[in-house]
């Protein structure tokens, strides 16, 4: 989770002029997002700790809880399967996307948008062959007790500048508490894109349950190779 200067200073018990001189100065990392400074929580954890500087227990708490890493099947499930996302462009699609979210109350849902806006900017987040896995370049850090996927069947293909010249119509977003479990849940579910049995659930068309089950043989499958 992205936070203000003034959220990191009063987390470090300094202000927020401190703030802006060790990002100008002294190398904290932080996105310039509509004129103002924002910082990943685990980016803040990190380098206040290189720098010798008293780090409170909530701001560990936040990023290095210890949680149990959800199957596929069990991230879809928290983050549910939607179908007939509505937008003709990256904008409006990723707009609705951002509505679908299970975002914790403090979350501005249209800062989220613009962190992806930025992030899009940079390169496109298509995968190829119809499939995007929109996301920033910290993780999405959310206050949640667990790890999420939600997938997105768009109602029209979208044009992602994909560089197999496909348009985008299945989007897949993770969310999560821990830059561990984002990890974690970004590399199983890259693992099963290449599942014959997973990829064929994904090509039948409104089926939620059939991609639950395909994505719990495929979580079957996994544990049985260890």
């Amino acid at each position: 989770m992205l936070i203000r200067a003034t959220e990191a200073a009063a987390l470090l018990q300094t202000d927020e002029k401190t703030v802006d001189k060790w990002i100008k100065k002294e190398g904290l990392p932080a996105t310039l997002v509509n004129g103002r400074f924002r910082i990943n929580r685990v980016d803040l954890l990190e380098w206040a700790t290189d720098h010798g500087i008293k780090v409170p227990p909530e701001l560990f708490v936040t990023t290095g809880a210890d949680i149990l890493f959800p199957t596929l099947a069990e991230a879809f499930e928290a983050g549910g399967i939607h179908y007939g996302v509505a937008g003709s462009d990256k904008l409006s699609v990723l707009r609705n996307l951002v509505r679908l979210l299970k975002l914790p109350p403090q979350q501005d849902p249209e800062f989220l948008l613009q962190i992806l806006l930025a992030r899009e900017a940079l390169g496109t987040t298509a995968i190829g062959d119809g499939i995007a896995i929109p996301h920033v370049r910290n993780p999405i850090l959310l206050n949640e007790p667990a790890p999420a996927i939600t997938l997105c069947f768009l109602g029209q293909p979208v044009d992602f500048g994909a560089l197999d010249g496909m348009p985008v119509k299945i989007l897949f977003m993770l969310s999560s508490p821990t830059v561990k479990a984002h990890l974690h849940l970004l590399s199983r579910l890259a693992y099963a894109l290449r599942d014959k049995g997973f990829r064929a659930a994904l090509g039948r068309s409104c089926d939620p349950a059939g991609i639950l089950e395909a994505a719990r043989r495929f979580d079957q499958g996994m544990k049985q190779r260890g």
